[in-house]
């Protein structure tokens, strides 16, 4: 038996009906799922994630949310859950106490996973390209390289490639980690 066409969910309806804490993404309508990352993946996260919180407490201007964290790029069909995501106070995103964040972050950062490295650096920086997320740090935590994406004039330009550090022309710090 056919269910009619007004019954039928969208994508994004099924994506807000799985379980709080579930690691899944949808992009352009796509539902992704991964699993839990392993130990390294956590504690690099864990040292970033308190370097940018310090920072950011002291300067006052912003602040950083760990993952899990939806972020709406596009209220229907995109939503990705960065390891980081940094908040300027001048940014007219969307945080709800309750809810998640819709907008475009200022700045966020991705730890590789095991296999995560194509979707990482190329799904997800293409998404995060087209909607003009200032800043994208990809982070190896094997090798401890660190990518600095920045986007200028509508594309994203490696501004760094470093190993146990990382330089943000945005927030003009440099952490080592």
């Amino acid at each position: 038996m056919q269910r009619r066409e007004e019954e039928l969910m969208t994508t994004m309806e099924l994506y807000k009906m799985l379980p709080e804490g579930l690691r899944a993404e949808i992009i352009d309508s796509q539902i992704y799922m991964s699993p839990a990352p392993f130990m390294i993946h956590q504690r690099i996260l864990n040292k970033i994630n308190n370097k940018l919180f310090n920072y950011l407490e002291e300067m006052g201007h912003g602040e950083v949310v760990i993952a899990p964290m939806d972020v709406f790029f596009e209220e229907e069909k995109t939503s990705v859950q960065p390891d980081l995501v940094v908040l300027l106070d001048t940014n007219p995103a969307v945080r709800e106490n309750f809810g998640h964040i819709h907008g475009t972050p200022d700045l966020l950062v991705e730890v590789l996973s095991d296999g995560s490295q194509a979707y990482d650096l190329i799904l997800k920086k293409e998404l995060y390209e087209r909607f003009g997320v200032k800043e994208y740090w990809v982070v190896d935590p094997f090798s401890k390289r660190a990518h600095v994406f920045q986007w200028i004039d509508g594309i994203f330009v490696l501004a760094g490639d470093r190993i146990g550090h990382i330089y943000s022309p945005l927030l003009k710090i440099d952490l080592k980690f």
